[in-house]
């Protein structure tokens, strides 16, 4: 059966995050139901680099979709389009080996956050706005005790008995960009709620609510259930955060941190 690469972008306020559920709208369902509509096909395989919780956006979401059609993959993106919310949009469909996996070939992974330093018109649904002064180079110095293989407990509502809470995350990136805070985060995979929670706590360093060396104390094993619990508290809104990109063997370095939006 032929497999394709799908690219998709998609704004995820108006959904319950990525994979089907029953009795909710997401952005997996939509692009299942589109394919239906658009190939008469009822048997295929959609599976995607992750899932991305609800209201949390892509940028670049990664997908394969192994199905029977006689279709290009531009005539196939062309009608799928045709049938998805203008929220939910195919970049791109391109044949990938059998073999291909979206989730288990993926190397990397990069979120991005954006934190808005004053009230915006426009651009409420894509960042999170904190009235205080932040400082960011105390948010700096904190972020350099997540990177490394940790173990991410603290950061994570994931049960520790029924699957692995360590992360390689590979680098947390601070950068100022007008009236813009952007952190991108990038790691070999990420827990449930887990960038949030690491924004949450990030923003508190800048806020001085808690000094950059307490950033690592959420990552001590006799600390977890406290820090768990203050961990899920700071955690940052879902409007800001965005899957920017999924990286495969023999593909580049993701390259330099650009905001979604212009927040002047």
């Amino acid at each position: 059966m032929p497999r394709f690469r799908l690219l998709i972008e998609y704004a995820g306020t108006k959904y319950s995050g990525w994979q089907i559920q029953r009795n909710a709208r997401t952005v997996q369902g939509e692009i299942d139901r589109a394919i239906r509509e658009s190939t008469g096909r009822k048997e295929f395989e959609l599976y995607g680099s992750g899932r991305t919780d609800a209201g949390v956006h892509a940028l670049a979401q990664v997908a394969h979709l192994e199905i029977y059609t006689e279709l290009t993959p531009e005539l196939l993106r062309r009608k799928i389009n045709d049938g998805l919310p203008a929220d939910i949009h195919i970049r791109s469909v391109a044949k990938a080996p059998h073999k291909f996996h979206a989730r288990h070939d993926a190397i990397e992974r990069s979120y991005l956050y954006q934190i808005s330093t004053r009230r915006t018109a426009f651009g409420k649904p894509f960042v999170w706005w904190i009235r205080e002064p932040l400082s960011v180079d105390k948010m700096r110095e904190a972020a350099g005790a997540f990177v490394g293989l940790q173990n991410f407990e603290a950061f994570t509502a994931d049960d520790p008995d029924e699957k692995s809470t360590k992360v390689l995350v590979d680098a947390v990136e601070i950068e100022e960009h007008d009236a813009l805070i952007l952190i991108r985060v990038r790691g070999s995979h990420f827990l449930w709620k887990m960038v949030r929670r690491m924004v949450g706590v990030l923003a508190a360093v800048g806020r001085r609510e808690i000094a950059p060396r307490e950033a690592a104390a959420f990552l001590d094993p006799s600390r977890t259930s406290d820090s768990r619990a203050t961990a899920a508290a700071l955690a940052a809104p879902a409007a800001g955060l965005f899957l920017e990109a999924v990286r495969y063997h023999g593909e580049p370095a993701i390259g330099p941190i650009q905001p979604v939006i212009a927040i002047r």
